[in-house]
């Protein structure tokens, strides 16, 4: 069986060591059959190219886009969505995902999933919880909304007892697709 790969997807003033994302990795790092492949997007703000930049690192590598995992925060959970929008994967987890923002060239991208999983904070004035809801409830998606704001750092742990269980999750949908 191949190796599930979990692409990882920082924010727009954040990077590849931030705390979020660090902590998905050491998740992921947990499991023999999981790669995480740490996106680093730095110095690019123009969320296109970025997406142009994880689409290419994923035709580079090789990877089925169908037996991906897409993760990220922010403009990185934006990045996962708009991914599967255009690709189906297998999982996408966002957290605070810039989801029905104007200034992004899709606000509410069609996901394009097995399995999703959005987890936001109540008080994240960055991201409104309130269109990150009706994008969920719209599409009838997990969703798990905390008394955090967008950083999610106080939550932090709930972060990642929901990633490592939507990961095995997704492991489990791979294997029942006999890939």
């Amino acid at each position: 069986m191949q190796t599930l790969s979990v692409y990882l997807s920082h924010g727009l003033e954040s990077g590849p060591q931030a705390l979020k994302v660090q902590g998905l990795k050491r998740v992921v790092e947990a499991y023999d059959d999981c790669e995480a492949v740490v996106m680093d997007y730095r110095g690019q703000t123009d969320p296109r190219k970025r997406l142009h930049q994880l689409r290419a690192t994923v035709i580079e590598r090789g990877d089925d886009p169908a037996y991906c995992l897409m993760a990220g925060s922010s403009l990185g959970g934006w990045l996962s969505a708009a991914f599967s929008a255009e690709q189906p994967v297998l999982g996408c987890f966002l957290l605070a995902p810039a989801l029905g923002l104007p200034e992004y060239p899709e606000s509410s991208p069609p996901l394009q999933a097995r399995a999703t999983h959005i987890i936001h904070g109540w008080r994240d004035d960055v991201v409104l919880p309130g269109p990150v809801i009706e994008y969920a409830r719209d599409r009838r998606l997990s969703l798990r909304l905390l008394d955090d704001d967008h950083r999610l750092h106080d939550s932090l742990t709930i972060v990642l007892d929901d990633f490592e269980r939507f990961l095995k999750h997704c492991l489990d949908l791979r294997s029942s697709s006999n890939v």
